[in-house]
């Protein structure tokens, strides 16, 4: 639902009032893809080049895909030559400039007489160093965390019973993580574009995001599983746990909205306490029933015959989780969930966005 084609046209929607399918979008960029190549290729034909250079040129377009052929940084016109090389070439990027290139050495002539004496130096006391400003925490750009509490794991899930054995079944899940700042920071994506996609009530995330703070809230797109049996019965336990690490010892309250249409059918508010460990508040919300209407949401979507089917039925289901401090309501996390059915063999996947308002 919020692939690169879906963005774009939602983006197109939001800035001009037009609709525009995914499929419109993608054939679009294929037209400008083959106006981009014909383009470069009639440039390359011009250039002064031997025939190898522009055959592997020419070939390097034809592997490019329809996106990244359109895009501006990869299409540009290029000599594959690289320019000549000077004796003292300028500053390389991310080094010192020009101030501190090498230079030839001038050696001093030789003479007899003898060197000036230098002053004496006088010494004076320095200011103190200025304190060295602190590098926000490594997980905090790379998932799903605000400068007070960051999401460790999440899962909704069953749990059945055959032959003694219990075996569980995860819908979606978000495991743990460890990010090093190596790691890419988190994509954007404009919180106006999933406006429609929740309650406008009080209490909302048009409202929630207004008030802040902005980098609490996020969007994580989840590709479910429902393949295997789904239990239908009340042998089957479903059940959703989460788990959080803090900076302060307090109470939080946690919001559960289910909403369809962009109209909230369902809530469900918890409360859990800090408990510390090893230096962090933890918080967690292990086994927490999943309540009735989710399940028999399940059901029903799992009983259409085609994924397509599931898929346009969760394109107007969407979940708004929001984590606040239970004494001052001070929003410390805001999750907007958004769903399609996984057809990966590795069971459910995600993806995390930053929500932000440019």
């Amino acid at each position: 639902m919020y692939g690169r084609n879906e963005l774009i046209a939602r983006y197109i929607k939001l800035r001009t009032g037009k609709t525009r399918t995914r499929k419109q979008v993608s054939s679009h960029i294929q037209v400008l893809a083959r106006k981009r190549v014909r383009e470069y290729q009639a440039s390359i034909k011009a250039m002064n080049l031997d025939q190898v250079s522009k055959d592997k040129a020419l070939q390097t377009v034809a592997n490019l895909s329809s996106a990244q052929i359109v895009s501006a940084s990869v299409m540009k016109p290029q000599t594959p030559f690289p320019p000549p090389v000077r004796y003292w070439p300028g500053p390389v990027p991310g080094q010192p400039g020009h101030s501190q290139d090498i230079k030839p050495f001038a050696q001093p002539p030789y003479t007899t007489l003898p060197a000036p004496v230098p002053p004496p130096i006088s010494y004076e006391s320095l200011p103190p160093p200025r304190p060295t400003a602190i590098a926000a925490p490594v997980w905090q750009d790379r998932t799903i965390a605000s400068a007070k509490l960051r999401l460790l794991e999440y899962s909704a899930f069953m749990e059945t019973q055959k032959d003694r054995e219990t075996y569980k079944h995860l819908f979606v899940h978000i495991g743990p993580s460890n990010p090093g700042y190596s790691d890419p920071v988190l994509e954007s994506i404009d919180v106006r574009q999933i406006y429609d996609k929740f309650s406008e009530k009080k209490g909302g995330l048009k409202e929630l995001y207004e008030k802040g703070p902005h980098n609490a809230f996020f969007l994580v797109k989840f590709w479910a599983d429902l393949s295997g049996d789904i239990e239908e019965g009340s042998g089957a336990f479903y059940g959703v746990s989460s788990q959080y690490s803090g900076t302060e010892n307090i109470t939080i309250s946690v919001s559960t909205k289910v909403c369809s249409f962009g109209k909230q059918v369902v809530e469900k508010v918890e409360t859990e306490y800090a408990r510390l460990e090893g230096g962090k508040y933890m918080f967690r919300i292990h086994r927490s029933p999943m309540c009735e209407y989710m399940i028999n949401f399940i059901h029903k979507l799992k009983h259409l015959p085609e994924k397509y089917m599931m898929n346009s039925v969760l394109e107007n289901f969407t979940i708004l989780q929001v984590v606040s401090n239970r004494e001052t309501q001070e929003t410390l996390l805001c999750i907007a969930f958004v769903f399609e059915v996984s057809t990966s063999e590795h069971g459910a996947q995600y993806h995390v966005y930053r929500l932000v308002n440019d």
